[in-house]
């Protein structure tokens, strides 16, 4: 037999494309040579399927209602990556900004009802197909804010109208505390952390650092799983299967576990909200824009009286209530939308 000739272990970096195809590395674990190039080549073609059965399923998505939505990718330094606007209609500016843990594609069923206007629907970072950022909790005021702003930046806008939803609200409103760029705003569902409002126990347990990675990895995410977490935000997932799928390949996506992961510890523990995302009524009695408040009736986030409160508290402050859970843009967006139109047209701008 020839010699044999033992190899030091060594510790390469696999390459992984991100959502808007740049390329980042992912540092593995001790290899040798031959299984490292194999490992890296394994989950980086398994990340570009995941990606690309992402972008099909957000496409027939915005199909299934009629949004003739094209994808846009804007540089955003202030957290080192590229943002995915979809980007539908002509008209005046009007940004949506999504909750967490949700791809944008989500404001599907509402944007085929707001005509006239330019629609910018902002996918998160780290889901949809926004690169992921490292989410912590004492940064994690400052990174909304300069999200926000830097895709706004990117887009070449400056004060424009929002419709937003839970955590996209608490940004926009952040945004809007610091930077005056929210001209008015149209909350749909219940805002994240306003008043006491906390997420269900299921979001909660993600917090959690050991218990959260094991209860997301426990298994691959199926539709099951997505109609069970539909279910628990007040939404149904029967006959809105392409809203399923959306959500259950944004789940799919190669960091989603870690952006939901950190998100949630930034904000959250198991017992308690953190105190320094929390907007209690000294906070809402300063909001100096506009706002309209529209509430699910069956919103776990939060009940319809605490909306109300919200509402109340704004100084130029709306309510209404109808019909549904967190997102009821699912079974109600036509009427949402006339009250968003109706609202926004009223105020001062370009609208």
């Amino acid at each position: 037999m020839g010699e044999i000739t033992h190899r030091a272990p060594v510790r390469r970096a696999a390459t992984l494309p991100t959502r808007s195809g740049r390329v980042l590395p992912s540092v593995g674990g001790v290899t040798t040579p031959d299984r490292t190039t194999a490992r890296r080549q394994t989950t980086a073609g398994r990340a570009e399927d995941r990606v690309a059965a992402f972008r099909r399923a957000q496409r027939r998505v915005l199909n299934r209602y009629g949004v003739a939505a094209e994808p846009r990718f804007v540089d955003v330094p202030a957290v080192g990556g590229r943002a995915q606007v979809l980007v539908a209609g002509d008209g005046p500016p009007l940004v949506m900004v999504i909750g967490g843990t949700i791809p944008a594609a989500f404001w599907a069923p509402l944007m085929g009802h707001l005509p006239g206007r330019t629609l910018y629907a902002i996918d998160l970072p780290g889901f949809g197909l926004t690169d992921a950022i490292d989410y912590r909790p004492e940064t994690y005021r400052e990174t909304g804010v300069a999200f926000l702003a830097g895709v706004l930046d990117g887009l070449g806008l400056d004060r424009c109208q929002f419709v937003t939803n839970s955590m996209g609200s608490l940004w926009s409103l952040w945004l809007a505390q610091q930077q005056a760029r929210v001209e008015a705003q149209v909350m749909v569902g219940c805002p994240a952390h306003f008043l006491g409002t906390v997420a269900p126990a299921p979001m909660r347990l993600a917090s959690v650092p050991w218990l959260g990675r094991r209860l997301l990895t426990l298994r691959e995410p199926s539709a099951k799983q997505v109609e069970q977490v539909m279910a628990m935000v007040g939404e149904q997932a029967r006959g809105i299967d392409e809203l399923r799928d959306v959500l259950l390949a944004c789940q799919r996506l190669p960091t989603y576990v870690d952006s939901m992961l950190g998100m949630m510890r930034s904000v959250m523990s198991w017992t308690r909200v953190r105190p320094e995302v929390v907007t209690g009524p000294e906070q809402l009695r300063a909001v100096q824009h506009p706002v309209q408040v529209i509430w699910g009736e069956d919103d776990p986030f939060g009940t319809v009286e605490t909306g109300r409160r919200i509402a109340e508290l704004i100084p130029e402050g709306r309510f209404a209530a109808l019909p549904g859970g967190h997102a009821p843009w699912f079974r109600h967006a036509e009427q949402i939308a006339t009250i968003t139109q109706e609202f926004l047209a009223a105020q001062p701008g370009p609208a």
